[in-house]
């Protein structure tokens, strides 16, 4: 009986297998971390474009849309200048106008900060200490009744704001200054006090920038 060869009865590819050209195994996590760093930059170019510019452009464009005012710095103006921010206080002197709250910043927008002591710190201490004897002296009241908004620094130094407290301990100067009678100037404290916001965030305000454009209004 006739036998043939087990070679004979295996197809070609089988008994002469073509070599495979497969990556060497030390390539192999070389062509992993080229996908990941492909991926990771894609993940970065998305992100940078979706959210560093698309998103803010379309906040921007909302935020303008809606709230165009705010969405420009609610920039107050007079006579077609502007003369502020509602956001932003000012410094002033003299005794025709209330003034702020003091400022570590200088109210400097761009210099926002507090002074960072508290009030157990010696130069806090001395500091409201010689702020409260200023005061006291020039609104003619004892320093006990000075308001504490108006010898200390806010947070942000730019605080626009001063309680109805420390503006009513202005209005004699102010309307002795000015030549008014004290219920006008009071009548425009009060139309420039602000209530808490949505009747439960924060407290009674005057604004003293408004304040102090709306007695340049006002003649004796």
């Amino acid at each position: 009986m006739r036998t043939e060869s087990t070679d004979t009865l295996l197809p070609s590819a089988a008994r002469d297998p073509q070599p495979r050209h497969e990556a060497p195994a030390a390539a192999r996590p070389a062509r992993r971390q080229g996908g990941l760093l492909r991926a990771s930059l894609g993940f970065a170019a998305i992100s940078l474009l979706g959210f560093g510019l698309a998103y803010a452009a379309a906040t921007a464009s909302l935020g303008g849309l809606l709230f165009p005012g705010q969405a420009a710095g609610s920039l107050i103006q007079r006579d077609g200048r502007i003369v502020g921010s509602a956001w932003v206080g000012q410094p002033f002197a003299g005794d025709t106008y209330f003034h702020s709250r003091p400022s570590a910043a200088s109210h400097d927008p761009m210099a926002m900060a507090g002074s960072n002591q508290a009030r157990s710190n010696p130069d806090a201490q001395r500091r409201i200490a010689g702020a409260t004897a200023a005061v006291a002296a020039r609104e003619g009241v004892p320093p006990e009744a000075v308001p504490d908004d108006l010898v200390t620094q806010s947070g942000s130094g730019v605080d626009p704001h001063i309680s109805p407290a420390a503006a009513e301990i202005q209005v004699a100067r102010v309307a002795r200054a000015r030549g008014l009678a004290p219920e006008r100037v009071r009548a425009a404290v009060a139309a420039h006090t602000e209530a808490a916001q949505f009747g439960v965030l924060g407290a009674p305000r005057v604004h003293v920038l408004k304040l102090n454009l709306a007695l340049d209004t006002m003649r004796p």
